[in-house]
């Protein structure tokens, strides 16, 4: 599967409702964030936590140009947990932080803009 970010590639084309529904798109409040100097581009290590019955996951991001680690800690963000997890560098993200790229292509984060249970389904 190809995957690019850039604003004017053209839509994947039709999937059915069943497709969507087997990614698992779920909310989660940050805990941690730390750097990640072994990454090839610049990253983020973030801990999150999808509540009591996904538990606390670990992502790689490379958000480090819109985002500061202060910031980042306590807010709610989208990722994708059922991807199987992936060797970046020396650690295994398990869940795909979710974001779409700005003006300049940097990454900005995608979350919920009210606070939600940990957890939630999107759909």
């Amino acid at each position: 599967m190809h995957v690019t970010n850039a604003p004017d590639a053209p839509g994947a084309g039709p999937i059915t409702f069943d497709d969507f529904m087997r990614v698992d798109v779920r909310v989660g409040t940050i805990l941690a964030v730390d750097p990640f100097p072994e990454a090839r581009k610049p990253a983020f290590k973030l801990t999150i936590d999808f509540g009591e019955t996904i538990g606390i996951k670990r992502s790689s991001a490379q958000i480090t140009v819109r985002h500061t680690a202060d910031e980042l800690v306590g807010r709610q963000v989208a990722a994708v947990v059922n991807f199987p997890p992936r060797q970046i560098g020396p650690m295994m993200s398990e869940v795909l932080t979710l974001g779409f790229p700005d003006a300049d292509g940097a990454v900005v984060l995608a979350s919920p803009a009210h606070p939600v249970p940990n957890g939630g389904r999107l759909f």
